[in-house]
């Protein structure tokens, strides 16, 4: 019997040839190593070898923005880092050699990765596109911008500007100018209305062009009532327990401490209780009001800018308080109607003569029969009847959402000013009939949805469906008070898109493209961002019929929102990271991390004037952030998390805090800046909080004009809400490109010496 015969042994690649070393050869030769491997057991003392070959990759990026951070002075000297030494082949007999940069960086079969960067398969039309937002579209003619700082109670003064997107260096400078931002809100030097409606007229540049009254006709439906305080009593917020006779308990009030955090006060807010947080903090623009009961859904109302002034520039807010604090609904389970619930409809307005002081009041209590509200919107464009107006009672808008008994509605809700005022100054209680228009599936609920614009909707269920409806056609046709609820209504797509609940969802709000390349403005949007309970986010195109996985976690997508600025959705990713996804051809599907909660987040939101992101998470803080932050790593500019205030709870007094006066938190870069807790294998926080501090959702004002986008309103699940004026400040007061009209570049403006340069701007 023979000996069995081995395989035959081959020879180890040649490393050197791969690499471009031609007199190199053989497996004994010293290897050239890749700086990066991605290995999770690589040794750590190659950190600095890993960052300072990622920062050589970016060095084209980061030029882009050198001569804009040379406007400011470095107050911090940072040393230099010690460079990695390149490996060299050296061979006998002669001279060490050094490899050209083409030789290192060229792919070879069966070498490593050089970067750590990720290997897409899509077009690159620019190394620029990191963290520069590649607008959508480009809108034709002039937009306002704000001339002086503007008032909360007054008109703001505009003029007509170049558009974000009137060139190339325009959009280039825009962006960069808005990294300088370290203010928690916006800068109203360089705020602008990028939301697009196909409603607006063409070449529209002021508000009024660019966000037109609609459904002037609709009618409040008639059989309105208003209830005395027994009656409205049933459908207001409770206590947990009941009486002996067995009717429920008002909500007791709510213990919370304000102030500084050494010599906080005590105070118990009741409900429809209001403060303004001056009252503790001399230098807070902020009110709080209480709702009675865990609040999961609120929204601005928007008004008109010609009818403004005539209401004394008074903004509304729908907030739609759960039936007790112990109410969690159960996700497809239909409520049999009636079932009790309300939506308090709240106003901010001038107090005095100040221009600058507020104060909140509930002036109506929308007593309804759908079990409690899930999701609540306005109609985006301002659907309220002219202040003149004869009829009564007027329309303040169309109030849409999706409630408890799987249903989707919209209302007329009558104006305020036009109900019986209480002698004692509490709201008003209306006992709303049947709405106007009312979606309902059979097979399913409506759990949330979003308006394309003041046309077409998009609902998320239950069972992972997404329905089109088309109601501009419904919504007209409901001209006379008396008329029936309409109920029939077909959609228009109905497409399965999760194997999940799906709980959040947005449109993308740009317009299609013809096949000869033309903006077609008068259509309606075809992509929808969604997430659900699957864990999974989607991109939906309408034209094509099926969903496109944008990304895959593990964890419940609770929120998803659209940024004009970020040009792309905004939604979760693993451990509760918030991140910003491209949605442009050339991007599609990449995206970069803005902020990581100690929690998990219930919501964030978007506005259409300015990029700051609002978060609210689950460990009780509201935060804001800078979505256009610079691309340059180490640079002057810091990237910055702004808590704006923080709920906090005792187990054992069963009472609240409001903590206020954080510092700004900076965010390190991840690839040059090392988390000491990571390196010690720490955690930085438990990630167990007690579900009452909770802040459940944050919108910003979107639809009262540039003057109102510094407002944020935010509810949590103490029932305690909040308004706060935010705006932002330019990094050492200092306005980049000189001046506001060279930003813009308005009138031709020249540049003056400032050492900026655009030489890039074309690429980015």
């Amino acid at each position: 019997m023979s000996p069995r015969k081995l395989r035959p042994r081959k020879s180890q690649p040649n490393y050197a040839a791969l690499a471009g070393y031609e007199d190199e050869a053989g497996p004994s030769k010293q290897i050239i190593e890749s700086e990066n491997s991605e290995s999770d057991f690589a040794p750590e003392g190659k950190a600095e070898a890993e960052e300072e070959g990622d920062d050589e990759e970016m060095s084209e990026e980061d030029a882009e923005g050198e001569d804009l951070e040379d406007n400011f002075e470095e107050e911090v000297v940072v040393k230099p880092r010690k460079r990695a030494s390149t490996a060299k082949a050296v061979s006998k007999g002669k001279a060490k050699t050094t490899p050209t940069p083409k030789a290192m960086l060229a792919p070879g079969a069966g070498l490593p990765r050089t970067s750590r960067r990720q290997m897409y398969m899509l077009p690159t039309p620019s190394i620029h596109h990191r963290h520069r937002a590649t607008p959508l579209f480009a809108r034709p003619g002039l937009v306002e911008r704000v001339t002086a700082r503007p008032s909360l109670f007054d008109t703001t003064q505009t003029a007509l500007t170049n558009a974000f997107t009137h060139s190339a260096r325009i959009t280039d400078r825009v962006n960069k100018s808005w990294g300088y931002n370290v203010g928690p809100g916006p800068l109203w030097q360089i705020a602008e209305d990028r939301r697009w409606f196909k409603e607006a007229a063409e070449n529209a540049g002021t508000e009024a062009e660019r966000r037109p009254r609609v459904y002037a006709g609709v009618r409040v439906k008639s059989g309105w009532k208003i209830l005395d305080k027994n009656e409205g009593a049933l459908h207001l917020p409770t206590a947990n327990e009941t009486t002996e006779d067995g009717s429920f308990k008002p909500p007791p009030p709510v213990p919370c401490h304000f102030g500084p955090v050494n010599a906080q006060m005590r105070r118990e807010m009741h409900m429809f209780d209001t403060f303004a947080m001056s009252e503790y903090l001399p230098e807070s623009k902020a009110y709080v009001f209480n709702a009675g009961a865990p609040v999961w859904a609120l929204d601005w109302c928007p008004i008109h800018v010609d009818d403004r002034s005539k209401r004394g520039f008074k903004k509304y807010l729908a907030v739609a308080p759960f039936p007790n604090s112990s109410h969690s609904p159960e996700i497809g389970v239909k409520v049999q109607r009636p079932s009790n619930s309300c939506i308090q409809i709240w106003s901010l307005s001038a107090k005095g003569e100040d221009r600058d002081a507020g104060q909140m009041k509930c002036e109506m209590v929308l007593c309804l029969n759908n079990g409690p509200a899930v999701d609540l919107k306005w109609c985006p464009l301002p659907s309220h009847d002219e202040f003149d107006f004869e009829s009564s009672p007027r329309k303040l808008g169309l109030l849409s959402g999706t409630f408890e008994d799987g249903s989707f509605c919209v209302y007329a809700v009558p104006e305020p000013q036009d109900m019986a005022e209480e002698p004692s100054g509490e709201p008003v209680l209306v006992k709303l009939p049947d709405p106007i228009l009312r979606i309902e599936m059979a097979e399913t609920s409506c759990w949330t949805f979003d308006w394309a614009n003041s046309e077409r909707v998009a609902i998320g269920t239950t069972n992972g469906v997404i329905a089109v409806y088309d109601v501009a056609k419904a919504l007209h046709s409901f001209t006379d008070p008396d008329a029936t609820t309409v109920t029939n209504l077909r959609p228009s797509h109905y497409m399965t898109v999760h194997q999940a609940a799906i709980r959040a969802l947005a449109w993308i709000q740009a317009p299609s493209y013809s096949s000869s390349g033309e903006v077609l403005l008068n259509d309606d949007p075809t992509v929808i961002a969604s997430g659900g309970y699957d864990g999974v986010e989607c991109l939906l195109d309408l034209r094509d019929g099926r969903g496109a996985i944008m990304n895959r976690t593990r964890d419940v997508i609770n929120t998803l929102t659209f940024s004009p600025y970020a040009a792309g959705p905004i939604t979760m990713d693993h451990e509760n990271t918030v991140k910003a996804y491209a949605a442009s051809p050339s991007m599609l599907g990449r995206g970069h991390t803005l902020l990581e909660p100690l929690g998990p987040v219930w919501s964030i939101d978007a506005s259409d004037h300015h990029p700051q992101l609002a978060v609210a998470a689950a460990d009780g803080t509201c935060s804001t952030t800078n979505m256009l932050r610079s691309p340059r790593r180490g640079g002057s500019v810091p990237f910055f998390v702004h808590v704006i205030y923080q709920m906090d709870y005792s187990r054992k007094e069963k009472e609240y805090r409001m903590l206020d006066r954080f510092l700004p938190q900076e965010v390190p870069d991840g690839r040059s800046v090392p988390n000491p807790a990571k390196k010690a294998g720490q955690q930085n926080s438990t990630g167990a909080w007690s579900r009452e501090v909770g802040v459940h959702r944050v919108v910003w004002n979107s639809g009262n004009g540039l003057g109102s986008s510094s407002l944020l309103a935010s509810c949590t699940a103490s029932g305690l809400c909040r308004v706060d004026v935010l705006w932002g400040r330019w990094l050492r007061d200092k306005t980049p490109y000189t001046s506001v009209e060279c930003i813009r570049m308005d009138d031709d403006a020249m540049e003056v010496d400032s050492g900026l340069s655009d030489a890039s701007s074309a690429s980015s």
